[in-house]
């Protein structure tokens, strides 16, 4: 690992101005992803300025009914919090499937956004990456892609966005909140991460040497009624193959409002809009549940190895909502 500074933070303002004095430097939270890439020489910064003593470890209730979620809150305590399990049961179900213990315990809801992908030839400094090395190439098009994006990729990459929080965020509405050299500012988690395009290597709207310091969910009274779901290639903790967070609106049969994310099949959290606007007026059944998973994924476009992730969303999208108008037996069903 190269040799870093490390300079502890007691404000947000005195963050800003360590970062701004440096930079080479990096803003660390609980490292359970920067730390990781320091030692593999993905990353490289000439010091770390430390944020997690910050005052920004609470989850509040907003005036409007919402949530406000500061950025260093862990994500143990975010999945125990009895207003997040209450009012967004997805949040707390896609942070519990994303890691072990030990990791929530340390890593925070901002690093969480923030993380970088785990595609292999990204986190291997001897091969070629456009993400890290613009313009070097993106071997996984030809070479190992079977957990790569089927969504919104480019000749350029193929990568996917880890985060399973990140879903669920997305499917809530959630803004992020941030702090930088030129003033306070939010971004919808929608807007957060960058297209692809033939720039992989910008992942993110923030500007540049930006702190998060908090995310808000807007009050969703149906949010109560949702539900993530992930599948893996083993029963331990491992990155989704495929994902979805769902939360449902059905009066008298019918589909009122929806909320649809997909994880693992592109470079950000996918939001499902084409789906949710096929499914507005439907009746709440796996016919329309089937159709609308299906005009969504009608824009993939996977290589020769990742195929499956299709027809597996298509499943994953029946189970979850079937499993939210009750009909678990059916749901479990439909994924296999």
């Amino acid at each position: 690992m190269k040799e870093f500074a490390y300079r502890r933070a007691t404000d947000v303002f005195g963050a800003l101005a360590l970062l701004d004095a440096d930079p080479g430097a990096r803003f660390l939270a609980g490292g359970t992803n920067l730390v990781d890439l320091m030692k593999t020489g993905v990353e490289r910064p000439g010091s770390l300025v430390d944020v997690r003593e910050l005052p920004l470890d609470r989850v509040e209730s907003t005036p409007d009914g919402g949530l406000r979620i500061g950025a260093t809150v862990t994500n143990s305590d975010l999945a125990v919090h009895p207003e997040v399990r209450r009012r967004y049961p997805a949040l707390t179900q896609a942070v519990l499937a994303g890691a072990s213990g030990q990791l929530r315990n340390m890593a925070t809801v901002g690093g969480n956004l923030l993380q970088r992908t785990r595609c292999a030839y990204f986190a291997d400094i001897t091969r070629p990456c456009n993400k890290r090395v613009p313009g070097s190439g993106c071997p996984a098009i030809e070479g190992e892609h079977h957990n790569h994006a089927v969504l919104g990729a480019s000749g350029h990459c193929v990568a996917t966005h880890p985060s399973d929080m990140g879903v669920a965020l997305t499917a809530f509405d959630a803004v992020v909140h941030y702090e930088s050299a030129g003033g306070p500012g939010e971004v919808p988690i929608a807007d957060l991460y960058l297209p692809v395009g033939d720039t992989p290597h910008r992942e993110t709207a923030l500007p540049p040497g930006a702190l998060i310091t908090a995310v808000t969910l807007p009050p969703a009274p149906f949010a109560a009624n949702s539900h993530y779901r992930k599948v893996r290639e083993r029963a331990s903790y491992a990155f989704a193959i495929g994902s979805v967070a769902a939360a449902l609106d059905v009066r008298d049969g019918v589909v009122h409002d929806v909320r649809l994310a997909f994880g693992a099949v592109a470079s950000r959290p996918w939001r499902a809009r084409t789906a949710e606007q096929a499914l507005i007026g439907e009746p709440a059944g796996e016919a329309a549940f089937r159709a609308a998973a299906d005009a969504e994924l009608a824009a993939a476009r996977p290589l020769p190895h990742n195929r499956y992730k299709v027809p597996l969303m298509s499943n994953l999208v029946v189970a979850v909502l079937g499993r939210l108008t009750g009909n678990a037996q059916e749901s479990e069903e439909s994924v296999r």
